[in-house]
């Protein structure tokens, strides 16, 4: 009885972790597949998606020894800082040109390394909700792919009608960046910044305004230089 009430426990805090971690995801999917032909959206979604599952279940299968990589998540937090300011910016001109298929290569390897750096959290959370449980755990990753799925299409749809969204994910990719650096085990040590303090946030408000800035400044220039 105990176990059953336990588990049960577990799976209301597996799905509640899902809901709130895998909307990063579906943001990084729906941002790297909205440019696009509509016939591949679809299809861009679901390999994306894969992509997103397959790496949770490695990353479950070594993120003991990943945890334990000093600055991983500073490495993790630039290249995420990166495709934010990349995916906020758009294509350039001289990308309009490129062929659906290789655009849809494009997507799904953007989508690869975003989610490679941004499944980390959410394999953590799982892992220790499940507490070895391979039944849970097994359960936390296939819950995950209808949410991420679901949730990409959802954002998709809002994008076309309110622009500006893609700014606010572009953002919100910032603000995980900014949070993954300062939580890093040797820089949190040596600037003194304590999980889940002002200082996270802080680190993580600048990440955010550092890809909305650079992104802005990018795309500015580059309509310039069409002009």
């Amino acid at each position: 009885m105990d176990y059953v009430l336990a588990s049960s426990v577990a799976i209301l805090q597996i799905i509640w972790i899902d809901l709130l971690l895998s909307g990063d995801n579906a943001v990084v999917i729906a941002l790297a597949c909205r440019s696009l032909p509509p016939h591949l959206r679809k299809w861009g979604i679901i390999l994306g998606a894969g992509v997103a599952i397959l790496l949770r279940i490695i990353f479950a299968l070594i993120i003991s020894e990943l945890l334990l990589v000093p600055f991983l998540k500073v490495v993790g937090g630039l290249l995420l800082v990166w495709i934010a300011v990349k995916l906020a910016k758009g294509e350039e001109a001289e990308e309009k040109n490129i062929a659906a298929s290789d655009k849809l290569y494009k997507a799904v390897w953007t989508i690869a390394i975003a989610d490679a750096v941004m499944s980390l959290d959410n394999v953590v959370a799982i892992a220790a909700v499940s507490k070895g449980d391979p039944w849970l755990f097994g359960f936390g990753l296939a819950l995950s792919i209808p949410l991420i799925m679901v949730g990409s299409q959802l954002i998709m749809k809002m994008i076309e009608k309110f622009p500006i969204i893609v700014w606010a994910g572009a953002a919100l990719l910032g603000w995980i960046a900014g949070e993954m650096i300062a939580t890093d085990p040797v820089v949190g040590t040596r600037l003194g910044i304590e999980p889940h303090s002002t200082g996270v946030y802080i680190a993580a408000a600048i990440g955010a305004a550092l890809v909305v800035a650079i992104g802005y400044w990018l795309k500015t220039r580059s309509r310039a230089a069409e002009a």
